[in-house]
């Protein structure tokens, strides 16, 4: 129960982020508190090997869309000329 709490506080800042930046890593707090929460129902279900598996595959898969997301708004096409 807390740790849903916890994953939904960062979500006020996926919505109401003022900027791409804040959302960003406001999704990425979402991510990693998520890989907590699914650790911890494999530990509760006693098959922590299968969703270790499960987690990493989240993690990489996480890892791989932020690196997408910031060099697509690094990108010099997405500047607006000063």
């Amino acid at each position: 129960m807390v740790l849903t709490i916890i994953i939904a506080v960062p979500l006020v800042r996926v919505v109401k982020g003022p900027t791409v930046f804040d959302r960003l890593l406001a999704t990425n707090a979402i991510a990693t508190k998520t890989i907590v929460l699914i650790c911890l129902i494999g530990f509760l279900f006693g098959r922590i090997d299968m969703f270790i598996d499960i987690t990493l595959a989240y993690a990489v898969l996480g890892f791989i869309g932020v690196l997408a997301i910031a060099k697509y708004i690094t990108s010099p096409k997405t500047r607006r000329n000063a």
